[in-house]
């Protein structure tokens, strides 16, 4: 006969009675699948979940209960708005015996998307958009929220217009002295210079997130995706041939940006979404430090939290 084994979280009382705000556990590995329009695939995601522990005397919660939740969730279909509210209640009703009112779940994961290239016919690579998922059901109160990190590159516009100056002055310089300069002549001669200074570009990313209401059947999340990279206009590529890269580089030229514009069209893109906020960044090549502007309530002092 075995003996029983004992269970310490049950038996002994905290030695300091005070109510806590959260306690569980955080990074456990977890495989999800994610079903959202032109989107079926199971990911690697890490969560994090919690309860609350009101209870003063309580000296732990079961965090195996959690954890059996967590797994049984991954393993019963799609995650989805519902889905989730259905196993924050649970891991509530699993802790009844600690007076727990409330839980929450954090779920992070990379949404992999094969996106084609600009030009060439058949060519396409992979392209992973880190995803956050943050879900609470405090005292019956359901809240989610998704955010995505989306990566583009941004062209100075004040660097644009100082590389133009210099340019066209080196052309007044060598042709001030003709009256008529022949198409061919001017063609040559920008073939030779029109690098003569360039506008400095560097990889930016945007971090945006909105509220996602219970009745929805999915998180949207490529919609999400595909509207800030359409405000943007320059989305980083994957597979790229010669022809793809002139496509970008003309791209680049015709949409340039400051941080201050990205973060405004990223905010009139996300009009319709609940709870929009967006920070983004941009990662200087002329400055060891980067650019940054929020949209609120997205403030300097929260950063990447």
């Amino acid at each position: 006969m075995s003996a029983v084994l004992p269970d310490v979280s049950v038996t002994d009382r905290a030695p300091l009675l005070a109510p806590l705000e959260w306690v569980g556990m955080q990074g456990i590995d977890l495989p999800i699948v994610i079903d959202e329009p032109g989107y079926h695939r199971e990911l690697h995601a890490k969560a994090d979940v919690q309860v609350d522990l009101p209870a003063p005397q309580v000296k732990g919660i079961h965090m195996s209960r959690l954890y059996r939740l967590l797994d049984s969730w991954g393993d019963d279909g799609d995650v989805s708005p519902t889905s989730i509210r259905a196993l924050l209640s649970a891991m509530v009703d699993s802790h009844h015996d600690c007076d727990s009112r409330s839980a929450r779940l954090l779920l992070d994961f990379d949404l992999l998307v094969r996106r084609p290239a600009l030009i060439t016919e058949g060519l396409s690579g992979w392209k992973s958009y880190p995803v956050r998922l943050n879900a609470s059901l405090v005292e019956g109160d359901f809240a989610l929220s998704i955010e995505c990190t989306i990566g583009y590159s941004s062209t100075c516009p004040c660097s644009a217009a100082l590389s133009r100056q210099l340019i066209e002055a080196r052309f007044r310089e060598v042709f001030s002295n003709q009256q008529l300069v022949d198409p061919e002549t001017i063609a040559n001669w920008l073939r030779a210079n029109a690098s003569l200074a360039t506008p400095h570009s560097q990889r930016s990313e945007a971090r945006v997130r909105v509220s996602i209401g219970e009745e929805n059947p999915t998180f949207g999340l490529l919609a999400l995706i595909d509207a800030v990279e359409i405000a943007l206009g320059t989305p980083v590529q994957t597979a790229v041939k010669r022809a793809d890269e002139q496509a970008f580089a003309a791209l680049n030229g015709q949409n340039l940006m400051f941080v201050e514009d990205a973060a405004r069209r990223i905010r009139a893109a996300l009009a319709r979404h609940q709870n929009p906020q967006v920070h983004v960044r941009h990662l200087e090549s002329l400055h060891p430090h980067d650019a940054a502007a929020w949209s609120a309530p997205f403030g300097p002092g929260q950063g990447y939290e």
